[in-house]
């Protein structure tokens, strides 16, 4: 039996939640019309620093929703980081584009710039960036990039509410950003999703698509195809109550990642820890390690090694391209081929305490330990 049992994610939910669900309840608002729905956009806005956001019932959709609106269609080509969920990359073949994969850098894991332009075909319509676990791209970089060539930036930052890069805060560049709420997630609505803009048409747009595109003065007529991508008044509830912590939530995780940094820090010859770039603010949804070069052990041996601890962990992403229905993906991508088989996500959210910090990092070390096989002069054994 573990000595205890701690899982890779937990929402926290001690705000107002429940409160403001039974409001929904009681007023008897529960679908997708509601006053939580424009509170929560709102107050997404102006955390983010953007004109506008709209909420959508998941983050997939969002993505989805982001593509129709700005025009994605068969044929298009979209760039893309194939170390990420494949959320990303579905997105795109929905709209009948084609994905076009890059892959990343393995400082912090993201889609690496210097890889894009020789990406870019005449096909190509967007680049669609990922900060990797809470970790921001490099931005300014790709928003230079897509300038030059004329092609739109869609940001898929799922994981990312809260960082920021180069004092913005991910999701206030480009032409559009995508936000998920998943249980997991740094605030979470249950299921959820939203798109931030700067573009108050566009905004308009995926607003008029969400519902179904029924005509705002005619009411059930209906001039195109639309969605039923509408996020509910209950699950916004949530999300407003989430978002009058929003800084506590930031805070715990940054806390927790602080923990483990210093925790494990005297094991970095065992274990790349993640890192901040000069530019950036990570919001550390989860806190990811890889095994250092010369660890040589089976990482979902590992895995089990922790699960038979007590302690529940990810895998980092399979590569897109590895996957059967993108198998037809062109090109090399070792480093994400690279950091997928070599590294784990630890638990990371708001209810761990310090000791629960402390007992991960120790299995962490010792179930590594007792599994790699490699030469042995190369790697400290404390």
């Amino acid at each position: 039996m573990a000595e205890r049992s701690i899982r890779v994610a937990e929402p926290v939910l001690d705000g107002n939640e429940a409160k403001y669900v039974m409001n929904c309840l009681e007023e008897t608002w529960i679908s997708s019309r509601g006053k939580y729905i424009s509170q929560f956009e709102a107050s997404l806005a102006a955390f983010l620093g953007v004109k506008d956001v709209v909420v959508t019932n998941n983050g997939t959709t969002s993505l989805h929703l982001a593509m129709v609106a700005l025009g994605i269609q068969p044929g298009d080509e979209v760039i893309m980081p194939t170390l990420s969920y494949v959320a990303t990359a579905n997105a795109a073949k929905y709209c009948g584009a084609e994905p076009v994969f890059v892959d990343c850098e393995s400082k912090y894991l993201s889609m690496d710039p210097d890889q894009i332009e020789s990406a870019i075909t005449s096909k190509t319509k967007a680049i669609m960036p990922v900060p990797l676990y809470g970790h921001p791209v490099d931005i300014t970089a790709i928003e230079s990039i897509a300038a030059k060539h004329g092609l739109l930036v869609i940001e898929d930052s799922a994981e990312a509410l809260g960082a920021k890069a180069h004092g913005k805060m991910v999701g206030a560049f480009g032409n559009c950003a995508s936000f998920s709420f998943f249980g997991n997630k740094i605030i979470t609505t249950g299921e959820g999703g939203a798109l931030s803009t700067n573009d108050q048409a566009l905004a308009d747009r995926m607003r008029f698509l969400r519902g179904q595109a029924v005509d705002p003065n005619k009411n059930y007529w209906h001039t195109e195809v639309g969605y039923n991508y509408r996020m509910t008044n209950i699950a916004a509830a949530i999300g407003v109550a989430q978002m009058e912590r929003i800084n506590f939530h930031l805070a715990k995780r940054r806390q927790v990642a602080k923990w483990y940094s210093e925790m494990l820090a005297p094991y970095q010859d065992l274990l790349q820890l993640p890192t901040e770039a000069s530019w950036a603010e990570h919001s550390y949804w989860m806190y990811t390690v890889l095994m250092q070069p010369g660890v040589e052990c089976d990482r979902d041996a590992w895995m089990k090694k922790l699960s038979e601890s007590g302690v529940e962990t990810r895998p980092i992403f399979y590569p897109i391209h590895t996957m059967p229905v993108f198998h037809g993906a062109q090109g090399d991508f070792p480093v994400a081929e690279r950091c997928a088989a070599r590294g784990i996500n630890l638990p990371t959210h708001g209810r761990l305490t310090r000791s629960d910090v402390e007992y991960v990092s120790e299995q962490v070390v010792s179930t590594l330990k007792s599994l790699y096989h490699r030469d042995r002069s190369r790697v400290r054994v404390a």
